[in-house]
């Protein structure tokens, strides 16, 4: 018998949830070309985001963090009501702004745009104040952290000067901070330390261990829970989920990345996140709506009344 075959094209919907939910982090397109050409098939931003509402995500916050993203990523705020944002500097893309062109260690050696060119850190950070400052539905600084993956070590002293940066611009504008940490656990805690966390600290797409997130319990920091959490090897990851306080759970799909399983190698997008928050309810022993009730009051508590109050 041969191998079957694998789905490719976009995944048909899951079926609606028990209740609203929030997709935490998304990276909405913002350019035709970025959404996934899949057997001669792009879903189109207006269709992506009326299958999430058919599945109960009543609203996104979809991250920009790159210079040519963020006017763009506001603009998309005002187009769709339930879009949100979070503005930041990528911490890989930290580095380039810091004119560090150096072999990562997953064996890249990322070249400098013109936007890396024309703009130092600071400047480059000073512009994410701006667009924060006037963007009414900008909720969050994020995702700004350490990435030790997709960074050479030249670029670590770089990432750490901008994260601390970006903490203390979500603590001046009292607002919370998303957090991107890859392989760089100990000095994400370290410093969230140093310089004293945002009252209200996400951890996107936590990736952490059992000891780490009760590091996450004892602070008071959240877990935003992805795709990865449903993969078949990824028993550790649940583990991790299982010690985190529901007070603290959060869900996101960090699409188009991360597609959840049993789609694992399709295009994601948010309406896929009914299988993470299946799958979370399933590790938590409860009940879909009473996750989902709880995830919503959750990210009530961290984005405000605002991105939970559409249908």
């Amino acid at each position: 018998m041969g191998k079957s075959r694998r789905r490719r094209g976009w995944p048909d919907l899951p079926s609606s949830l028990a209740g609203k939910i929030v997709d935490n982090h998304t990276h909405l397109p913002l350019w035709e070309e970025q959404i996934p050409l899949v057997e001669g098939v792009r879903l189109s931003l207006d269709e992506q985001l009326e299958r999430a509402k058919t599945v109960g995500v009543s609203a996104l916050i979809t991250s920009g963090c790159q210079i040519d993203e963020l006017a763009p990523t506001v603009r998309l705020t005002e187009q769709h009501p339930q879009v949100f944002c979070a503005l930041a500097i990528h911490p890989n893309e930290v580095a380039l702004h810091a004119k560090v062109v150096a072999k990562a260690p997953d064996g890249q050696t990322y070249s400098l745009k013109p936007w890396h060119e024309n703009y130092s850190l600071e400047q480059a950070i000073a512009e994410v104040y701006e667009q924060v400052k006037g963007c009414d539905k900008a909720v969050a600084i994020g995702e700004s952290g350490l990435d030790y993956f997709r960074t050479s070590a030249q670029g670590k002293s770089a990432q750490q000067q901008a994260f601390r940066m970006h903490i203390s611009l979500a603590k001046e504008l009292n607002l919370p901070l998303q957090i991107h940490d890859r392989e760089a656990h100990a000095d994400t805690i370290r410093i969230l330390m140093e310089e004293g966390a945002p009252e209200r600290t996400v951890f996107h797409c936590f990736s952490g261990d059992k000891e780490m997130a009760q590091v996450l319990a004892e602070q008071g920091w959240y877990a935003s829970i992805a795709g990865p959490v449903t993969y078949n090897a990824n028993e550790w990851q649940r583990d991790a989920a299982r010690k985190i306080p529901a007070s603290l759970l959060l869900v996101e799909t960090d699409a188009p990345y991360l597609t959840p399983h049993p789609h694992r190698g399709q295009p994601n997008a948010s309406y896929m996140l009914a299988w993470t928050v299946r799958k979370l309810a399933e590790i938590t022993d409860k009940s879909e709506p009473e996750l989902v009730s709880q995830l919503l009051s959750n990210t009530r508590e961290v984005y405000g009344q605002a991105v939970t109050a559409l249908d």
